[in-house]
């Protein structure tokens, strides 16, 4: 079974009720509901989703001279992609991003969409991963 990832950020000047006048009840290119969105599958055998509250994520890689870093983030909201063979992929935000998520599992895929808020500043290091501004760590930060 396969995981389809939907992660919208809001638009916080989207009015429906404009939507509602003008255009039938949708969005348009005046009044658009997300500023943006990233779509993303998993495509392995996914057998099961876990959610987790203001969790902590774990940033790891290697600096510029080679050596590996692991630094904790708090205050996330991780979404743990279980697969068959044990594999575990994560999808992570800042809880003080997140308006709301909804997880739904149907005969061929899990799904999970993710709704950010726009007015908080935010960093995307890799896919699937969403950090607050004020939570980035600063020792990652480079000029």
């Amino acid at each position: 079974m396969q995981c389809e990832v939907h992660v919208y950020v809001l638009n916080e000047h989207f009015s429906q009720e404009y939507a509602d006048q003008h255009n039938g009840g949708k969005d348009s290119e005046m009044n658009r509901k997300f500023d943006w969105e990233d779509e993303l599958m998993i495509t392995s055998n996914v057998v099961k989703v876990e959610t987790h509250r203001k969790a902590i994520y774990i940033i790891r890689g290697a600096y510029a001279s080679g050596d590996a870093f692991e630094i904790p983030v708090e205050d996330m909201l991780i979404f743990d992609v279980v697969n068959d063979d044990g594999s575990v992929t994560q999808l992570a935000a800042s809880e003080s991003l997140v308006d709301r998520f909804e997880q739904t599992k149907d005969e061929q895929r899990w799904k999970i969409e993710l709704f950010l808020k726009d007015y908080e500043p935010m960093a995307n290091p890799i896919p699937g991963i969403y950090i607050a501004s004020k939570s980035f760590p600063s020792e990652l930060i480079t000029e």
